[in-house]
């Protein structure tokens, strides 16, 4: 039952993905560019990663790690660990790391042992574990490589060969998280590293107000979100607004409505008042009137205890 459930929303998703609504938000956990001071992260053993400054590739200043020590006959096992990132709700998160790796055919002389790739891990907590933790605690990611690799060639000729890998982590329940990076005798870069997950960004739909909602771990997971009617607005009985958020966080097709109240219009995702102004230019001049008769044509008055214009048919009143 379960397995037919996820299906039916991994299709609804489908048929619903050429109607989306409003772009996905990105949450930022963590932006390693965005620090210019030391990152200060948890690095080990010493002859391990290291912290060094460098510049983007829009020539700003930032922080990055490297490590390189495939000239060692010895087999590495060097660990970087980040400072403690708060979940602050997020559901999937996303890692999106950048970086730079060496070919090791490049290398002259370079050991047996030198590799391509790095591991990313993470271990969760609801608090900072602190500079020291236990390897058999770490849950791995993945094994990332690069799909570009630098050669001796290219340092001469200052190519800087930048890798984008975006990696998730699902279903978390604690406070927070560690990330880590084990280099097993690569010679890489980690140039920078952002930490976010996805939310739908709170948006009006048919006179509906729907709230900031955070998407889910699941990818066929979709969150029923019901709306608030704008001011001025009801509830349509039959069908009462509803929109359902995306693990992407993007809002899918909205379903029921609401309507202006009695004295109301729908303006700009709004309700608005009717003004005298639309009122007079409906006015009519060219009634007749009958002898002893005073044409008012179409009425307002202002109900003040409502805010609003009240308006009648055309009415004439007749002296005796």
């Amino acid at each position: 039952m379960e397995l037919f459930k996820t299906l039916i929303s991994v299709l609804w998703m489908l048929l619903l993905n050429g109607n989306k609504g409003c772009y996905a938000e990105e949450v930022v956990l963590l932006n390693s560019k965005e620090t210019q001071a030391e990152l200060g992260w948890t690095s080990y053993p010493s002859n391990g990663w290291e912290e060094i400054s460098g510049v983007d590739e829009k020539y700003k200043p930032i922080r990055t790690y490297q490590v390189c020590n495939v000239m060692e006959p010895a087999l590495q096992n060097n660990w970087l660990q980040t400072g403690w990132v708060a979940r602050r709700g997020g559901q999937r998160i996303f890692v999106e790391l950048q970086f730079t790796l060496r070919d090791c055919n490049s290398i002259p002389g370079v050991a047996g042992t030198c590799k391509e790739t790095f591991n990313l891990l993470y271990v969760e907590s609801d608090k900072d574990l602190g500079r020291v933790t236990r390897e058999e605690r770490y849950t791995k990611i993945d094994t990332i490589a690069a799909d570009e690799s630098f050669t001796q060639g290219d340092l001469g000729e200052r190519k800087m060969k930048l890798n984008t890998e975006v990696r998730e982590i699902g279903h978390l329940n604690r406070k927070g998280f560690h990330l880590a990076f084990q280099d097993v005798g690569a010679c890489v870069a980690l140039v920078a590293v952002r930490v976010y997950y996805k939310r739908c960004l709170a948006t009006v739909q048919n006179l509906a107000v729907f709230s900031d909602t955070v998407a889910e771990a699941a990818f066929a997971t979709l969150v029923e979100v019901r709306g608030a009617c704008v001011n001025n607005s009801e509830v349509d009985t039959d069908s009462p607004p509803r929109m359902h958020c995306s693990a992407e966080g993007e809002w899918l097709v909205p379903i029921g409505k609401c309507s202006c109240s009695a004295g109301y219009e729908e303006g700009h995702s709004s309700c608005e008042g009717v003004t005298a102004e639309k009122v007079v230019g409906d006015s009519s001049a060219s009634h007749s009137c009958r002898v002893g008769c005073t044409s008012f044509g179409w009425w307002t008055t202002l109900d003040t205890r409502r805010k609003l214009w009240r308006v009648g048919k055309p009415r004439q009143h007749c002296s005796s």
